[in-house]
């Protein structure tokens, strides 16, 4: 399928590239998956049963095994003039090419300031490989999935190594076959994996219940950095008659504050002390909450007696957990609390709370009272620190402090 240029009426004027204060790694955009990502990358057996774009009732949508996923960009507004907004473009016109060309996406990063990305899946996904792990045919399934990550690490990641973070799925139906998908990507490499928050809630099992040792341990072994974004496994529940668009993203730090504790007390980052584990799209202003509460149940109530290891819980969570920000302008002065060093910046593109293409103001208006030498950790240090990403050989803004390791 061509993908047609996109409507003019639609969109603002292109945006003018803004001044760079800041060098930025953004933890938590998105792809959204063109039409032929799936062309040519399935055995000929399997070809036919690819996920496919088609047009229903005036809109364009993902087919996959009878299904269909009408969201085929999934809030992809960027650029778009405000009165244009809907929950979702549902034609590739309706969207900027940044979304799905990786040339005129490093075009928008640059004319936003952006040095790096890490990219999520959009919904024929389901953000984190459930859809393609739930196929009724578990080879079409596995195959697609390979597919996927094939296409990101070949026609997404490889022209531009330096500007974007390889991010993959994996086969979450069998955890063996999911643990050779990462360790399969890691060696050619990937850094990253997006699971699910809550596997029980889309019908896996719990983390409580084993089943994900493998995948576990091939991230800890691979120095894979687990990713989890909000909404990979469903949103809250809705009160009847509830708007739920407007209360689903004012709860978003509720949906990442509850999968990070049942991350944090199936006590996998025990098990496994590298195991790297980053929050994405929650916000900060719930995790200096977090630690006084996991400090509090073990000092005062006594109900953390049970956890394992010498450790405390908050101590666990301040050094195999990191958290992403768009802003957070009334808790980012919790940084220390939470560990200046753990806090990493988002920009969230093509969505509707996306800062591009005004990043760099956002970071000065929210954080210019912030010493350089934080915001240089908050903006990108540590984020190519936990992802193993170079940086360019200027890194602003500029400290008196010496250049240090990857991350400078």
């Amino acid at each position: 399928m061509t993908v047609p240029l996109a409507r003019p009426d639609l969109f603002l004027p292109d945006p003018e590239p803004r001044q760079v204060r800041y060098t930025v790694i953004s933890v938590d955009d998105h792809l959204v998956e063109p039409p032929d990502m799936f062309s040519g990358r399935l055995p000929a057996r399997l070809a036919d049963g690819a996920p496919r774009v088609i047009e229903a009732d005036g809109q364009q949508v993902w087919e996959f095994e009878g299904q269909r996923y009408t969201q085929v960009g999934m809030n992809a507004v960027a650029g778009r003039r405000p009165e244009t907004y809907s929950l979702e473009p549902s034609r590739f016109d309706e969207m900027r090419r940044g979304c799905w060309d990786i040339h005129e996406r490093v075009r928008d990063m640059d004319l936003a300031g952006v040095w790096a990305s890490l990219n999520f899946p959009s919904m024929i996904t389901g953000f984190c490989g459930r859809v393609f792990s739930a196929a009724k045919d578990p080879e079409l399934g596995l195959a697609v999935t390979r597919a996927w990550n094939d296409w990101l690490f070949e026609d997404w990641y490889s022209p531009y190594p330096e500007r974007i973070i390889p991010l993959g799925i994996t086969w979450l139906a069998d955890p063996e076959t999911g643990a050779a998908e990462i360790r399969r990507n890691a060696e050619r490499g990937f850094r990253s994996v997006t699971l699910p928050e809550r596997p029980h809630r889309i019908g896996l099992p719990s983390l409580f219940s084993g089943y994900w040792d493998p995948i576990i341990e091939a991230c800890a072994e691979t120095g894979t950095v687990i990713s989890l974004h909000v909404g990979s496994s469903g949103m809250n529940d809705h009160a009847p008659g509830a708007p739920t668009l407007e209360i689903g993203a004012t709860l978003f730090g509720q949906l990442s504050l509850h999968a990070c504790v049942e991350w944090l007390w199936s006590g996998y980052a025990v098990r496994y002390p590298d195991l790297k584990i980053a929050m994405s799209e929650g916000g900060i202003g719930w995790v200096a909450m977090l630690l006084d509460r996991l400090d509090n149940i073990v000092d005062r109530s006594g109900y953390g007696k049970n956890w394992p290891g010498d450790l405390r819980p908050a101590e666990v969570l301040k050094r195999n957990f990191w958290f992403c920000t768009l802003d957070d302008p009334s808790t980012i002065d919790t940084r220390h609390r939470i560990g200046v060093d753990h806090i990493m910046l988002e920009t969230d593109y093509p969505h509707g709370d996306s800062t591009w293409p005004d990043t760099q103001d956002v970071v000065e208006r929210y954080w210019g009272h912030i010493p350089a030498d934080e915001l240089r950790l908050m903006t990108h240090a540590n984020a190519a620190r936990l992802y193993r990403h170079p940086l360019p050989d200027k890194c602003l803004p500029e400290t008196g402090l010496p250049e240090t390791g990857a991350a400078r």
